[in-house]
This record gives C-alpha cells, structure tokens and sequence, in this order.
C-alpha cells in the first residue's frame, strides 16, 4: 500500500492526488503523555536551565515580575543549580544518564503502546515533558509528522492544579499556534476520584506493606503543596487532595488517623497548604510513633520529590528525632497497576475517536 493510499484507508474516504504532490501522512490519531520534567544534567548549567525554565513559569510563581525576576536571577538562579545538582545526584539514573521521572515516563508511554496496539496503524503513543526535553513542542511535531490528526494530551497529575495541569494545557495550545496544519486537540481532565486509580493506590500500600517486618502505625499520604493564595483563588487542588485520600482510606478500610493528608515541597516565604509533610514526620517522632510510611498519591511516577525529599530526608527526620522504622511506599510508576489506570484513562478519553 503506497503512503496515498494509507491515507485514504486512515481518513475512511478515498483521496486522490496529482502525481507531483508531496506525500502527506494523514488520518492517524496520537497520545501525548506529559509529566513535570527533568534537567538533562545534574552539573549547575543544565540545573540552571531547567530551573530557570520552570521558575518563570506565571502558572507556578505567580508574583509580579517586577518583584519576582530580580529574586530569581539575583539569588535563586545563583545559588539553587549546585543545590538541586547534588540532591539530583542521589536518584540519577546512571545507567541512562537521565532522571528517573524521564525513564519512568518514557517506559509508561512504551508500556502504553503495547497494552493499545496500533489500532491498525491509527494510533500513535509519544511522551513529553512541560519543563526540559523532550518538549511538548517536539512532542506535537512529531505526532504531526506521523500523520496525527487528533491529539489527546495527557497531563501527568491525577489532581489538578493550575501550577501543573493548566501549565501542561497552556504549553499545548502554544505549541499550535506555529502549526499551519492544526490537528483537533483533547486534554486529559484530572482522575482524582476514578475507581482504576484508588484501586491502584490501594493495592500498591497493601503490597509493599506486606513485604515489612513491622507494621507503620501512620501512614502519610504526602501530594505537592501550593500557596494557600492559589487555593483562595479558586483552586481545586486541595479538595482533590482530599477526596483522593478519603476515597483511599475507605478502600484500605482504615480508621481517619491510619491514613494521614500532609502536603511537602513548599517554597518561598508565603504560607503553603498544611499540614507539612516534614514538620509532621517530626511531630510523630517526636511524640513517641516509632513506625510509619510515607506514599505520594500525587506523583504518577517517583522523582526528586519523592525519592529524595522523601525517602531520604523524611526519613532521617523521622529517625533523628527518635522514630525507629521508616519505609516509603513508591510511586505506582510503570506497574501493572500504575499502567491500568493510565490505559482505563487513555481508553476513555479516546472515546469517539477510535
């Protein structure tokens, strides 16, 4: 079958073309999965990059610019490359010479691919990240090239935020506007609540807590916090938050101070949704909870936040202020559960198209 012909079988409608067009791919429909994003290396330039990339972002610093720029270029972009460098350097991916979260999201877009097939040649799995490479931008030129003519793009984050859901939906639609041949767009809404997802998260906590020799008396279930201000604005990440960590509570069957919400990751001198993942995890050690764990609901696959903040740092908060045994519960990653709720999602949202 010649690539004009392909066509036609793609679109359900016979084409015909002058015998000097150009070839043309056509009629094919992709999946864009996107997630946070990674420096490409750990040394301060690369840092810096990513950083500064991330860091100007209105939908995450939404200071006025006038105010916020002199901070970031004067002070932060100075001093937090080496920082972040070193902490990166904990939870590098030697082997690939990348961070995890760009290994783990490269694996669920492949993972995805075989669970949906090719649809007979339609369908078309990629992956992208908002901040670093490889760019939503590229993502979308990529899936053109290939003859997309229907994006459904998947933000990462089962609880939306206009911090990572919405920056995710903005950088998409910029992406657009320099295509001259436009494909039809969908955007993944947040799963915060969907019953593949709580069912995941369920049996990841009850799995790895079955693999411990003592038995956490709490269990943290720590997201990414935001300023309360973005909250007050009409934010609906909070009450997401809450919901997942209810729904997950009743699926576990455990009573409301088995499974505790706290909130980590706060930066800046405005006051971040509470309670604190770290004064919490110090709190309990200190009165006198010698067991706990700590899983993260919010990230779809594990990554500094996570890895280091959490199963490092946490972890010796915990202990060094008179806890005993810590385990940190991982991310649902590419998992067979993890890749359930992403397939039951994609299924979904592709309904109409296929």
């Amino acid at each position: 079958m010649n690539k004009n012909s392909a066509i036609a079988s793609f679109s359900g409608a016979p084409q015909t073309f002058p015998a000097d067009h150009p070839p043309v791919s056509a009629g094919r429909i992709g999946v864009l999965l996107v997630n946070l994003g990674t420096p490409d290396g750990t040394s301060y330039w690369p840092m810096r990059r990513y950083l500064a990339e991330f860091l100007k972002d209105r939908r995450v610093i939404e200071w006025p610019r006038a105010l916020w720029y002199p901070i970031l270029y004067g002070i932060v972009l100075n001093t937090r490359p080496g920082k972040s460098g070193a902490a990166y350097a904990t939870i590098w991916n030697n082997e690939r010479n990348e961070g995890p979260l760009r290994t783990f999201t490269r694996s669920q877009a492949t993972k995805l691919a075989e669970r949906l097939g090719t649809d007979g040649g339609r369908l078309v799995i990629d992956w992208a990240m908002r901040y670093g490479q490889p760019s939503i931008e590229a993502g979308f030129n990529r899936l053109a090239e290939q003859g997309c003519e229907r994006v459904l793009v998947f933000p990462l984050y089962p609880q939306y935020a206009a911090s990572t859901t919405a920056t995710v939906n903005d950088k998409a639609f910029e992406a657009l506007t320099a295509m001259r041949w436009q494909p039809a767009l969908r955007t993944v809404p947040p799963y915060h609540d969907d019953p593949a997802y709580i069912d995941a998260l369920a049996i990841s906590v009850e799995r790895h807590l079955a693999t411990l020799d003592f038995e956490p008396e709490v269990v943290l279930a720590s997201f990414h916090g935001i300023p309360v201000s973005y909250f007050r604005k009409g934010d609906p990440y909070h009450c997401q938050c809450h919901k997942t960590t209810r729904l997950l509570r009743e699926r576990l069957g455990w009573p409301a101070d088995r499974l505790r919400i706290t909130f980590q990751s706060r930066f800046g001198p405005e006051e971040w949704l509470q309670p604190y993942t770290d004064k919490t995890v110090e709190q309990l050690a200190r009165d006198g909870v010698k067991s706990i764990a700590v899983m993260n609901p919010g990230f779809v696959a594990d990554c500094l936040e996570t890895l280091e903040e959490i199963g490092e740092q946490a972890r010796e908060s915990f202990l060094h202020n008179g806890g005993t045994n810590f385990t940190h519960i991982p991310c649902l990653n590419d998992s067979d559960e993890g890749m359930n709720v992403i397939e039951a999602v994609v299924r979904r949202e592709l309904s109409g198209w296929r």
